[in-house]
């Protein structure tokens, strides 16, 4: 059951408006801003919770005028706008519905996803493309802020792997449910036979994680590589060694970023990109061995999949945890995948 409590939204956003006016507030500009950020929050839920009263009162009121009306003229005029208010109200409710199951810690915070070929040669690699232009689809489409930080490419086709940062507010709570193994059913474009091929292609997403304050990291635990860059950002970023990779040694965790000119930057990137992983391994409490977790990612093949996607005999996309599909394919590989996430997170938070 999920409840509104809008008192409790306007209590604590009082509350913050009082600290705001504290002397001491911006002495600690990072806790500042992140209170800020909560206050932004808090106001959007409020103003989309009035929004929608707002709208169906107008409702209301429509549906009186309609009653009382004897002008067919009028009643097609009124009925018109019913259908514009009632679609705009309803999806306005599942967005507010959306938003109340995003109970995690982190849910609110910004989210770096990762995409990994598996199994499949050049059709995994290609599928792994369009599973990047699909999230950044949907994130351009959801108003979030898209940064790529790392990209392997393939000169034949495809990538081999890619990491972004999604920006915004919710963004990892929507992306925590893409996190798996993807599988596509086609005909292969590389194959002159046009036999039906199958690939697959895993996503992790995780937070980004300002305040690393339970994490203590071991300088001595680290083993950093730097490497020139083989991404976008023009001839500079090529010819110097300005690309990270840190390796965790007691956990064998890699991470890298390429994407910023600057060396500096791209070290900080990559140490909040570790930091993530390391609290999400440390918040699994029933996995005995960090292999576990690992491992869950390791084997991108059949079996393993948490959604499919059917081009060829037909058009389906499936989603194997809660059994959502969607025959227009077209659609969410444009981006079209919030039907899924919610599905999803109505399911956890049976």
């Amino acid at each position: 059951m999920f409840l509104f409590d809008l008192d409790s939204l306007k209590t604590r956003q009082a509350d913050i408006n009082a600290s705001m006016e504290d002397q001491g507030f911006w002495e600690d500009s990072d806790h500042a801003n992140r209170i800020l950020q909560e206050n932004k929050q808090l106001t959007s839920k409020i103003e989309d919770y009035d929004s929608l009263v707002g709208q169906l009162e107008d409702i209301s009121v429509l549906i009186e005028m309609a009653e009382e009306t004897s002008d067919s003229e009028e009643d097609k005029t009124i009925e018109d706008q019913l259908v514009a208010y009632i679609s705009d109200v309803n999806e306005k409710i599942v967005n507010t519905t959306m938003e109340l199951l995003f109970s995690g810690e982190y849910d609110s915070n910004n989210a770096i996803l990762s995409i990994n070929s598996g199994t499949g040669g050049l059709d995994a690699q290609d599928w792994a493309q369009m599973l990047l232009r699909m999230y950044i689809r949907w994130s351009e489409g959801r108003g979030l802020k898209v940064k790529l930080l790392d990209i392997i490419s393939d000169p034949e086709a495809g990538i081999k792997t890619a990491s972004l940062m999604v920006s915004g507010v919710n963004a990892y709570g929507y992306l925590k449910s893409e996190k798996g193994v993807h599988r596509l059913v086609r005909i292969s474009p590389f194959d002159s036979s046009g036999k039906r091929h199958t690939s697959f292609a895993s996503v992790d997403v995780l937070p980004e994680i300002e305040d690393d304050s339970d994490i203590n990291i071991n300088p001595n635990d680290l083993k950093i590589d730097t490497y020139r860059s083989s991404g976008a950002g023009g001839q500079h970023v090529n010819t110097t060694d300005s690309a990270v990779r840190i390796t965790h040694l007691p956990t064998g965790i890699v991470v890298q970023c390429q994407n910023e000119r600057s060396q500096r930057i791209n070290k900080d990137v990559a140490m909040k990109m570790l930091i993530s992983k390391l609290i999400q391994i440390k918040e699994e409490e029933n996995k005995e061995k960090i292999e576990d977790l690992q491992g869950k990612y390791t084997q991108i093949s059949w079996g393993s999949q948490i959604r499919s996607y059917v081009f060829q005999p037909y058009k389906l996309v499936k989603d194997h945890r809660t059994n959502k599909e969607n025959t227009n394919v077209d659609a969410v590989m444009d981006g079209s995948l919030d039907d899924f996430m919610f599905e999803y997170l109505k399911k956890q938070n049976l």
